[in-house]
């Protein structure tokens, strides 16, 4: 029952944390997480095991022996049933200090448990070795772990008073029993061998009452684990399908922005303090990202997004595929709201390529076939071709075979990119999202991917974050961000012609990057 218990709750747990929003991981360690999937998961399934294995038994047998000493002697027997009491108080107090020391203990476990995915990873590992922060990051963590360990004696010695203390309490009860039961057989009002018997029965009951009170210590340290536990299972993903939410069928798509305006949720709406190991309260005001986004991108048209860092490009990107909701106005494909859309059917005519291309570690086969499980090694190989990247591949030894490493580092920034596409590509959706996607890339990468591009967005809605000149000749509609508000819109010739933001954005960044392709 107990492994049950343990596969249930980590399996709703995973599942649960699955569903929460992109905010959730953007404040959440990773390892802090990863920590309540297992060892606080664990630590829940001894309340169970303890209390299954220890308390019918010992109940049971508590029961019968003091019936056996009640029909002996009801007087003695009385009198060391008083002393039963005794047995749960010191429980209680070491309950308590052992559940505080055991949070504490899950709380370093955790933070040492995130050091670790943070510093082993390649990112990670390689940041440290640049700055030299190996040696710092080690006694950083000794600190940690030495606290943990001093945190186990502590825990030891707790235990170990513990049981010497109930040991002092059954003394305590055979004393009284031999003393009153020697005044009683001195007056011949019980015999001597019934003492003795009595002494007998009640030195088979300590090991019983022993159990039952350890079981009280265990059930308080194990809700430890349980309150970890249930903290993350009791807070609600912002993101809910609705109840009779609409699917969205295949096929064009019309992508509609009306009257947006939008913030970033806070900590207090999608996370937990004891998630985020530095939880420093924003005092300041929220602060509204986008003001009023109102666009419409026609089916086969592709919009382009411009403006300065920070003006909220992505954070209109992100409202499509339901990342975010809304705080005000509605986005809608094909006229129906994304709040009321099926998630599912949602996420299968999106597709999206960040300038950051994740990889997972495993092969390059298993990091296309997350895009379409049963592709075939055709569909495979036409993506790979479209992504201008297929000669690279059918190069290595294992071929699609060859583990990418974790984040694909194994491979160039460019080379990440054009796999990602490829996986772009062998989903085949209707909506697109290239947020800087050709960043990475070089020119001659560049324009063979351009070219892939032009035969995968055939068709198709297309928002695209302009990094490169290339992408902004080519838009049907281009929108100039600026502080979360679209300035201007327009083609690249009508923006031009009427200067503005987007004029001088094209004199300082575009064309100083096309005076310079020639040369590369």
């Amino acid at each position: 029952m107990g492994a049950r218990i343990v596969l249930s709750l980590r399996t709703k747990l995973f599942d649960h944390v699955q569903k929460m929003p992109l905010a959730f991981f953007m404040r959440t360690q990773t390892g802090a997480l990863v920590s309540r999937l297992n060892t606080d998961v664990s630590g829940a399934r001894t309340a169970f095991t303890d209390i299954l294995s220890n308390v019918v038994g010992n109940l049971i047998t508590v029961a019968l022996v003091f019936g056996a000493m009640f029909v002996l002697s009801w007087r003695i027997t009385l009198a060391a049933m008083v002393l039963i009491p005794l047995f749960l108080f010191p429980a209680r107090w070491w309950g308590r200090k052992l559940q505080k020391l055991t949070r504490e203990s899950y709380d370093l476990r955790a933070a040492m448990n995130n050091v670790m995915v943070e510093r082993f990873n390649v990112a990670g590992a390689q940041l440290a070795k640049l700055f030299g922060r190996a040696h710092d990051e080690s006694r950083e963590f000794e600190t940690k772990a030495a606290r943990v360990s001093d945190i186990t004696v502590t825990q030891a010695v707790y235990g170990r008073l513990f049981f010497m203390a109930l040991i002092l309490m059954a003394y305590f009860a055979t004393a009284l029993v031999y003393g009153w039961g020697g005044v009683l057989a001195a007056v011949h009002t019980l015999d001597v061998g019934t003492v003795v018997a009595l002494a007998a029965l009640l030195g088979r009951v300590y090991g019983p009452l022993a159990g039952l009170s350890n079981i009280q210590v265990s059930l308080m340290t194990a809700l430890v684990s349980f309150d970890r536990v249930f903290e993350v299972l009791d807070l609600a993903p912002m993101i809910q399908e609705r109840p009779n939410a609409a699917l969205i069928p295949r096929g064009p798509a019309r992508v509609s922005f009306d009257h947006v305006s939008f913030r970033y949720p806070t900590a207090a709406d999608v996370s937990l303090a004891s998630l985020e190991s530095i939880a420093v309260p924003d005092k300041r005001p929220e602060k509204t990202v986008l003001r009023e986004i109102s666009f419409v991108a026609e089916p086969g048209t592709l919009v382009a997004l411009v403006g300065p860092s920070g003006a909220g490009k992505t954070t209109i990107t992100q409202l499509v595929p339901r990342l975010y909701d809304v705080q005000s106005g509605s986005v809608s494909i094909d006229g129906v709201d994304v709040r009321d859309a099926k998630l599912d059917s949602l996420h299968e005519r999106i597709g999206t390529v960040t300038q950051d291309a994740h990889l997972f570690h495993d092969t390059i086969r298993g990091n296309l076939l997350y895009a379409k499980p049963d592709a075939t090694e055709a569909d495979l190989k036409e993506a790979l071709h479209a992504a201008q990247i297929l000669p690279l591949v059918e190069s290595l030894p294992k071929g699609l075979d060859t583990l990418v490493g974790e984040r694909g580092y194994r491979f160039s920034g460019g080379e990440k990119q054009r796999l990602a596409i490829a996986r772009l590509l062998l989903k085949a959706p209707d909506i697109v999202i290239l947020d800087e996607a050709t960043a990475h890339l070089d020119s001659a990468s560049e324009a063979a991917i351009q070219k892939a591009f032009q035969e995968a967005l055939r068709g198709r809605t297309s928002l695209v974050i302009a990094h490169r000149l290339s992408t902004i000749l080519e838009a049907d509609q281009i929108l100039v961000v600026q502080d979360g508000k679209i300035v201007d819109r327009g083609t690249h010739e009508e923006l031009i012609e009427r200067g503005g933001l987007y004029a001088d954005l094209y004199r300082r960044q575009f064309a100083a990057a096309e005076m310079r392709a020639p040369a590369g």
